[in-house]
């Protein structure tokens, strides 16, 4: 590494470009890796590309760097007259791409998936410009999958992606995850506290995603006077719309230690003060599950491109690291899998220990190093 950036101080100014968006798992990811490229040579100029009406336009300025916008969006599947313009904007798309490489002349482009990252990954490869793709499924997204061939390097999180990619491109990596999550250092006692838990009483923790999880808490809200009944602390993220419905069924259930919220942003401190989580399967959530290391239930989503969170939760399970329920399902099994762990100590050691094993806590600074290691 001291090498590398050596090589990297006697260079010209590096420029990278960053694309991908749509969702927080495209995006979080390619902050986290423009941080640690940061880390390698703080020389280097940023500049980030995604779709131009996504939350990526506010989450990456947030986070200190610039970004321009494409008009592009996914193709469909269930509402074709959505895609009529499709065509139109793809071709926009690539031709704005043509002028931003032009302008900018990147000595890398990084794709972190998503729609948005499919114009500019292509420019480049045409432009012989060095790409690298991070992948962070375990069944690979569709852009991705297209982009594979253009593509230098790409870096994984699961095993087996030779099915989707050239295997002599594949470099296994992990997934990048936000440092806040990695360096937690908050004590138990404070993070209860900070969630007004006052006893000693197991806790659960529910998160449906920033945007919450409708089947997810439904199936809690049916199940509210269990919670009381088996002595079990509730921290409930309900995401904006269902957090009226949670607040006022909190309220008349009178019971100490459950508590709801629309949005956690503290979130590492709800991880701290949890025993057992319950979550969505996209492929971030779970790579920050596995370095919190505690007993996991997953709910996929039904609504994601080829089933892949499905997918995700399956590698999990099959390693016995985390418990599966499927959406169709929730309402009537996820409370009473909930109160099943919680009374079955030894399972919910193994999956602490087995979820544990599968954390990457060093990816985004891997995946910074193989993309450094690109840039002539």
């Amino acid at each position: 590494m001291l090498v590398m950036t050596h090589q990297i101080e006697n260079m010209k100014q590096p420029k990278i470009i960053i694309s991908g968006g749509g969702s927080g798992g495209h995006i979080f990811p390619a902050i986290a890796i423009a941080k640690s490229l940061f880390e390698i040579d703080k020389n280097i100029d940023f500049l980030f590309v995604g779709a131009s009406d996504k939350m990526e336009m506010e989450k990456i300025p947030a986070a200190g760097f610039k970004i321009i916008g494409l008009w592009i969006s996914g193709f469909h599947r269930k509402n074709v007259l959505r895609n009529l313009l499709f065509p139109l904007k793809l071709l926009f798309s690539i031709i704005k791409s043509f002028f931003i490489i032009l302008k900018f002349r990147p000595d890398l482009v990084i794709g972190t998936g998503g729609f948005a990252s499919g114009p500019v990954l292509f420019v480049a490869s045409l432009c012989k410009i060095p790409t690298l793709i991070q992948e962070q499924n375990s069944y690979a997204g569709i852009t991705n999958k297209l982009l594979a061939k253009y593509a230098d390097k790409i870096c994984v999180a699961y095993d087996d992606m030779h099915r989707f990619f050239p295997q002599h491109k594949i470099i296994k990596t992990g997934n990048p995850i936000r440092k806040n999550i990695i360096e937690n250092t908050i004590i138990l006692e404070k993070a209860k506290k900070d969630f007004k838990i006052e006893n000693n009483n197991l806790t659960v923790l529910v998160v449906g995603g920033s945007l919450g999880a409708r089947t997810i808490n439904t199936s809690i809200l049916n199940s509210l006077n269990l919670f009381k009944k088996e002595k079990l602390n509730l921290i409930w993220q309900t995401g904006q719309h269902f957090s009226a419905i949670a607040i006022n069924a909190v309220k008349e259930l009178g019971k100490d230690g459950i508590s709801t919220f629309s949005f956690i942003k503290n979130i590492e401190t709800a991880y701290k003060a949890a025993d057992i989580i319950i979550s969505r399967a996209g492929a971030i959530a779970i790579s920050e599950l596995c370095v919190i290391g505690k007993p996991v239930i997953l709910i996929p989503s039904p609504n994601v491109a080829e089933n892949h969170q499905f997918k995700n939760a399956q590698s999990l399970v099959n390693k016995n690291a985390a418990l599966l329920v499927k959406d169709s399902q929730a309402n009537d099994k996820l409370v009473l899998k909930i109160i099943s762990l919680k009374n079955d100590s030894q399972l919910m050691k193994e999956l602490s220990v087995n979820i544990k094993t599968m954390e990457a806590k060093d990816a985004s600074s891997i995946i910074a190093s193989h993309a450094i290691s690109l840039i002539k």
